[in-house]
């Protein structure tokens, strides 16, 4: 149809070719966003909005950061597939160091539960996710989701891991191994370790705790397919993984919890 619009050939209803994508609704060109889509792929640790706007001409700062923030909602596939084999599984916290608490306890820091599935001495891909507290239910869910049934979850001794049904689970007492954490569980602690470099920076710091988990999404993606040896193959997963995911408007982004976004 005229304006670029498709015609449905029983209802009539036109519509947008990025209608339901996280295109929907843009004022400027396909061509724009897919600069931006391999402006992020192709770099190794991904490009903050100064250099998305600088790079492509943008005439604001915010049309940067809310490009990125629509990309980083596309960084997960839909129904992806679980973790097998052995994995390790761990919790670390993001965020300042907190005056006057005790143990795992926090009110400021972020709680980030990470896996990491080995393959041989190296590690294969991961998950993570931000946790609102260190609890069975919420640590036996995050498995759930992260790692198929049947795998081997290596922990340690933390009493939240125990009752782990449907997975062969070996537990590790650090404090009786005369070894330490990183030692015998030495992905996830370097999963974590390369995860805070990047944070601290590619993005300087500067992450919001309201968008936390869309920067994890992001460090997981990249993670996964560090090994590629070709950028174009990541820029088309993400431009298939984009005309998959929900439209997102920018009030939505900036205020998830105020307008019941993510």
């Amino acid at each position: 149809m005229g304006r670029g619009l498709w015609l449905c050939g029983q209802c009539r209803h036109q519509a947008s070719v990025t209608a339901g994508t996280i295109f929907e609704g843009t004022r400027l060109g396909l061509q724009l966003w897919f600069r931006a889509i391999w402006q992020v792929t192709s770099q190794k640790n991904g490009a903050s909005a100064l250099t998305i706007q600088r790079v492509l001409g943008l005439g604001s700062y915010q049309t940067g950061w809310t490009w990125l923030h629509k990309l980083r909602r596309a960084m997960v596939r839909p129904g992806r597939d679980r973790l097998g084999g052995r994995v390790e599984v761990d919790e670390t916290y993001l965020g300042a160091r907190e005056e006057g608490v005790v143990g795992r306890l926090t009110h400021e820091k972020a709680l980030i539960l990470v896996a990491a599935q080995q393959e041989g001495p190296r590690i294969g891909r991961i998950r993570m996710a931000r946790v609102a507290g260190l609890s069975r239910k919420r640590v036996h869910g995050f498995i759930g989701q992260a790692v198929r049934p049947g795998s081997t979850v290596v922990t340690d001794g933390l009493s939240v891991y125990e009752g782990l049904e449907g997975y062969r689970h070996e537990p590790i007492v650090i404090a009786r191994s005369g070894k330490t954490a990183s030692e015998l569980l030495p992905r996830v602690h370097r999963v974590v370790s390369l995860l805070k470099r990047w944070l601290m920076g590619t993005l300087h710091g500067g992450v919001q705790p309201a968008h936390l988990d869309y920067y994890l999404d992001e460090f997981t993606f990249r993670f996964n397919r560090r090994t590629s040896a070709s950028r174009g193959k990541l820029f088309c997963r993400l431009l298939q993984n984009a005309v998959q995911i929900a439209p997102s408007t920018y009030r939505q982004i900036v205020s998830p919890h105020d307008v019941g976004g993510g």
